[in-house]
């Protein structure tokens, strides 16, 4: 989307169309948490899917929050060893972009489990 050099590549990158009450919904996987920041999903809002696609104007940009809860639940699986050690040392109000506010506005609800999956939600207004 970014790089048309890119078009093979799989960063986890892709576009929705909301759908008739302004919600999307996609599936991926948990992230990491890397030094200085919380664990956190980047997302942008466009006008349309035209926009989205062909270098349109951003009408949001922001990162959602994952619950320290859901964090350490998945955290304590194997393949997120490096993701343990990084939560321990970063807190959302330690957070270099989410530190301003301590990630109030957005932090995600979130429900499930680490073996079934997590639903994390947030309102954007937009």
């Amino acid at each position: 989307m970014y790089d048309s050099g890119l078009a093979n590549e799989n960063y986890l990158r892709g576009v929705q169309e909301a759908d008739s009450n302004g919600q999307v919904t996609f599936t991926s996987i948990f992230p990491g948490a890397y030094s200085g920041r919380c664990p956190h999903i980047h997302f942008e809002v466009f006008e349309s899917m035209s926009n989205a696609t062909a270098d349109g104007q951003v009408l949001a940009v922001s990162q959602i929050a994952l619950t320290k809860a859901a964090c350490d639940d998945v955290y304590a699986t194997p393949g997120y060893e490096a993701s343990v050690r990084n939560m321990a040392r970063t807190t959302l109000q330690s957070d270099n972009v989410f530190g301003d506010d301590g990630g109030i506005y957005q932090l995600a609800t979130m429900t499930g489990s680490a073996g079934a999956g997590y639903t994390a939600g947030l309102n954007v207004t937009i």
